[in-house]
């Protein structure tokens, strides 16, 4: 078999990567030897899983940054001077073309690119048609997909590789129409759904938690059309997740609890997430930095016991007030400084927070990976074995009913809409009331409402409030404007391409 080596970050990192800063070293990265001869096609596809993990633009902050930050829903949080730089960026939309996050963000999306035209190329070149290889490569095409979704939307037109660039000149491209990239991610996803099995249980090859589904790829399929007014498709493929009977709706606060007696990690209602764990001790540590980065933060002296994370991603103030007491989901969505938990029935351990200012000038946290203290206790290491749940059951039924709605069914709109609100009034019938269909507009706006409180602090609001062109209206008070829709380009991404790669024309 040719060989093809193992370069993917020489040859996208000197023409398409735009340089790291700070702690994030481009060279600090993989081994730069090898041949794919040397990998298993399922070795190299384990990969892929890895930078997930372990990459800042799919799990870190500049994820936070680019998908939660910039809604109104969230605020940068932390302490004043840490990373201030943010919220002029994100929070107040005075974008830049050289950070160190939205560097990461453009850099570590087309690294995960290259590895799956490598895997993608392997996997032609040998001829493999096992079931397994099968399935490698539709993990590979989920990703690839996954990571051109997730650029397209952040800056509109950027180059598309759909070959493996194994030397700089390779990975010098200018820019493709933004059609053309939602075309190979539609059918990129279409392919994976194909291939990939319902679940690992049963399938051939070494499964393990939290490994690739046709019902992620159907999931992913589902936003990318939504994204697109794609209505029928959209239906179609929420309805393909929905027969394969792997998804159910338990109580909204038993998705997020941590440690013993809550559904946790890869529940019943889990599509896709990013895997992390930490033993005992901390050994083994398969550690992840989502959590972690939005746990709460003390200040230096307060309780170590509550040293839990860096303090980012916090709740805003408007999506407290915003949000009704009535709803049950707010109290199991908003942790509280100074405030008693809620114990289990809210998602919490029983436990009072340290009020300021044993804790950061920060009254309100991300509930959502509240990590129990207990476990950083057993683990010796903050909330970094808490997994994200990128994909969930819930978006599907309210992508669902979206989709019914738009084309013309608002009473099966109405029908979906209920089990989700079912679910959140947890048997309580004075609060969260059926909402019978009226008119398309009525139910339109239900359902986007709906969204904001079911996937609060989740990352979908900002790309939300753009496909729906709600955007200007709701964040222009914090700065944003049309032209904030996309991301500049990173400048360095373009200086090294010696002008190929033009800038976005608003930038």
């Amino acid at each position: 078999m040719k060989k093809f080596k193992l370069l993917f970050h020489i040859a996208i990192a000197l023409v398409i990567f735009s340089g790291f800063a700070g702690c994030k070293k481009l060279l600090d990265r993989k081994p730069l030897t090898g041949t794919l001869d040397d990998f298993g096609l399922e070795q190299q596809t384990m990969g892929l899983y890895s930078i997930t993990r372990d990459y800042t633009a799919f799990n870190s902050l500049p994820w936070l940054d680019f998908h939660s930050i910039r809604d109104d829903d969230a605020i940068k949080g932390s302490s004043a001077t840490d990373g201030q730089e943010i919220i002029a960026e994100f929070e107040t939309f005075q974008y830049v073309k050289d950070d160190w996050a939205t560097n990461s963000y453009w850099n570590d999306h087309f690294y995960m690119i290259n590895l799956c035209n490598s895997i993608l190329q392997t996997a032609s070149v040998s001829n493999f048609t096992d079931e397994l290889s099968k399935r490698n490569v539709g993990e590979a095409k989920f990703f690839r997909a996954y990571s051109y979704f997730n650029l397209v939307r952040a800056y509109g037109e950027v180059p598309l590789f759909t070959t493996y660039s194994a030397t700089p000149k390779e990975a010098v491209k200018a820019k493709s129409p933004v059609g053309e990239i939602f075309a190979v991610i539609e059918k990129d996803l279409q392919e994976a759904a194909a291939v990939l099995p319902l679940s690992w249980s049963t399938a051939a090859g070494n499964g393990f938690p939290g490994r690739l589904t046709s019902g992620a790829a159907n999931t992913l399929l589902a936003q990318v059309y939504l994204f697109r007014s794609n209505w029928a498709g959209a239906l179609g493929a929420c309805n393909a997740v929905i027969a394969s009977n792997q998804y159910s709706l338990p109580p909204f606060q038993e998705i997020w609890r941590d440690g013993v007696g809550g559904v946790g990690k890869n529940g019943p209602e889990s599509i896709y997430e990013i895997q992390a764990y930490v033993g005992t001790g901390g050994s083994p540590n398969y550690g992840a930095p989502y959590a972690q980065s939005q746990n709460p933060r003390r200040i230096d002296g307060g309780p170590p016991e509550w040293d839990l994370g860096w303090g980012w991603n916090a709740v805003s103030a408007k999506l407290e007030t915003d949000w009704s007491n009535t709803d049950p989901r707010k109290k199991k969505t908003i942790l509280y400084s100074g405030q008693y938990d809620g114990g289990t029935a809210e998602g919490g351990y029983g436990l009072t927070l340290p009020a300021y200012p044993a804790i950061m000038t920060q009254p309100y946290w991300n509930k959502k990976v509240y990590a129990d203290p207990a476990q950083r206790s057993n683990t010796g290491a903050q909330a970094t074995w808490i997994n994200h749940r990128v994909l969930r059951y819930g978006d599907v039924i309210l992508m669902k009913a979206e989709a019914e709605n738009e084309m013309g069914n608002g009473a099966a709109a109405a029908t979906s809409l209920e089990l989700i609100r079912a679910r959140a009034r947890a048997g309580n019938n004075a609060v969260l009331p059926p909402i019978a269909f009226v008119d398309k507009a009525q139910m339109r706006t239900a359902i986007k409402n709906e969204r904001r409180w079911e996937l609060a602090m989740e990352g979908y609001r900002f790309y939300d409030l753009v496909r729906w062109n709600d955007a200007e209206a709701v964040l222009g008070p914090l700065g944003y404007t049309a032209r904030c829709k996309y991301y500049p380009i990173p400048q360095k991404a373009i200086d090294l391409t010696g002008g190929v790669l033009l800038q976005n024309p608003e930038w």
